[in-house]
């Protein structure tokens, strides 16, 4: 019992809080709104067993692509009253696009059955939690069957990464910087004085 009740109420407010995130119109909240929905998940992961998935969220996406996130909001400073001016000539294509995908949607779902060794694979004995941990048995499944797929996710990482740099990236002319190609290139008589320095006398 004490478990189901765990189960409905984080269940409930990772789908509460996952409907603020797209709801909110400040953009810091809709990031602190998917931190506590990326909490939430992580709490069904332990209820389920699977306490290193749990671990890797909140360590993965809590502590580094979450605050990634509210890093770039920070640093973007975006004016929401400019982006709502022209958000009215958008609307027809945004309805367009999503009728389109509320479409595919549907004709997946009308499609979807079962796979014909489905059923087979659930029949298949799973081995005991005693012989192999949860570590293992993770690590067996993503660097073997879903190697590829775990390779992609990297490059996605890789590219918000690099895109999270470029956009916070701020060039100001008017701060002095180290040009070394400059330094190098100057010739002697800019770098280089020669004084005539009397004995006993200094400069």
């Amino acid at each position: 019992m004490i478990h189901a009740l765990t189960f409905y109420l984080f269940a409930a407010i990772a789908v509460v809080s996952a409907f603020m995130v797209v709801l909110n119109r400040n953009p810091v909240h809709s990031v602190l709104w998917l931190i506590l929905t990326f909490f939430n998940g992580a709490g069904l992961f332990v209820l389920m067993g699977a306490e290193f998935v749990a671990m890797l969220v909140v360590v993965v996406y809590v502590g580094a692509v979450a605050v990634l996130f509210l890093f770039v909001v920070m640093m973007l400073d975006i004016n929401m009253l400019s982006l709502r001016e022209g958000m009215l000539q958008y609307v027809p294509v945004g309805a367009a696009i999503a009728i389109i995908l509320a479409v595919e949607v549907g004709l997946l779902f009308l499609d979807w059955s079962f796979a014909g060794e489905a059923m087979s694979l659930r029949a298949a004995p799973t081995p005991d939690a005693g012989e192999v941990t949860n570590t293992e048995a993770l690590g067996n499944l993503i660097y073997t069957q879903y190697v590829y797929l775990f390779q992609v996710a990297g490059l996605v990482l890789l590219v918000a990464m690099i895109g999270a740099i470029v956009l916070t990236l701020r060039i100001n002319p008017n701060v002095r910087r180290q040009d070394i190609g400059r330094q190098i290139s100057r010739p002697k008589s800019q770098v280089l004085a020669v004084r005539k320095v009397r004995s006993r006398g200094g400069i």
